[in-house]
């Protein structure tokens, strides 16, 4: 079993910052792609950053210069760090991770439950 635990979310004041953290533990050959993702009331999932077991990250233009991803490799442990919250910015943020269980298995996708983020003043 997979599973990806997700916390720090919480309330801040516009301007405030977060530091999300997600955990992906149990039997894991390999990680691909980490990432996080926002979900609004009444709005569709949509991609906020993520980034490669290489490095390589991909950044929502709403959230560009303000966010930052990384990962640990060794600890299979993605963080995104939110600065300059907006009002616009809250949401459940999901944690998600490409990931593979055996060498002889393609990649598929694991969630996690979700973290809510609340901007206000």
């Amino acid at each position: 079993q997979v599973q990806l635990v997700e916390s720090g979310g919480g309330l801040v004041q516009p301007g405030g910052s977060l530091r999300l953290s997600c955990a992906a533990s149990g039997r894991i050959v390999s990680v691909n792609v980490m990432g996080w993702y926002c979900q609004a009331p009444g709005k569709k999932r949509e991609l906020v950053a993520a980034i490669t077991s290489g490095g390589t990250t991909n950044y929502a233009d709403s959230v560009k210069g303000r966010f930052t991803i990384s990962r640990d490799n060794a600890t299979n442990t993605v963080y995104l760090q939110m600065n300059s919250l907006k009002p616009e910015d809250p949401a459940v943020y999901l944690c998600h991770a490409k990931l593979r269980r055996a060498f002889y298995t393609g990649y598929y996708d694991y969630w996690g439950q979700g973290t809510q983020v609340t901007v206000s003043s």
